[in-house]
């Protein structure tokens, strides 16, 4: 009887070696999980802010899109393109400016013809140079950028009134925003 008892008080080698699988699995996950928590919240990620959009619409049908690119994440990204009303604008019809902070001002329009990029007061009270781009823009972090382009989606006298959608591609994201298509016709 002794014997019987003895017997049935150990475990079985299946129970034992599923026991020991269970307990191995389990450490390894809680492991897994720790080194994603560590890489995930070390890593520096992508966010852009794209504020005061605007596009304005003149008599002559020259029209202009313009707004400010914040780099509020922690890496630096590149502008692979910029799409007005679902169509890529070329850079050869983008002017650009960089700036080492973000400004609360409203954006200024241009002026119609023989516009001068190189001193434009673009808000009432900040004047810059602007460049011409020909390539992808890169965007350091904590910087912004200020966009404008000329003659964007073939936006006309007609589309006034009619929101727009900007939107900016980088590398991993698409960010996009819209806005309401006004005139320049101030009186």
């Amino acid at each position: 009887m002794r014997r019987l008892l003895n017997e049935r008080r150990a475990l079985s080698t299946v129970v034992t070696t599923l026991i020991i699988l269970v307990v191995s699995v389990l450490l390894a996950g809680v492991v897994a999980l720790y080194a994603v928590n560590i890489t995930s919240t070390r890593t520096q990620q992508e966010s852009l802010q794209i504020t005061k959009q605007r596009i304005w619409v003149f008599a002559n049908g020259t029209s202009y899109a313009a707004f400010a690119i914040d780099n509020v994440g922690g890496r630096d990204v590149i502008i692979d393109k910029i799409q007005v009303r679902g169509v890529e604008t070329s850079w050869s019809s983008v002017y650009y400016l960089r700036r080492s902070s973000s400004f609360s001002t409203s954006l200024n329009p241009p002026a119609t013809s023989g516009h001068d990029w190189s001193s434009f007061q673009y808000t009432d009270t900040q004047t810059g140079s602007f460049s011409q781009a020909s390539a992808d823009l890169p965007l350091a972090s904590g910087d912004t950028m200020v966009i404008y382009i000329k003659n964007p989606g073939s936006i006309s006298l007609n589309d006034i009134g009619t929101t727009i959608g900007i939107t900016v591609f980088t590398e991993n994201a698409q960010y996009y925003v819209e806005c309401n298509v006004e005139t320049s016709v101030t009186a």
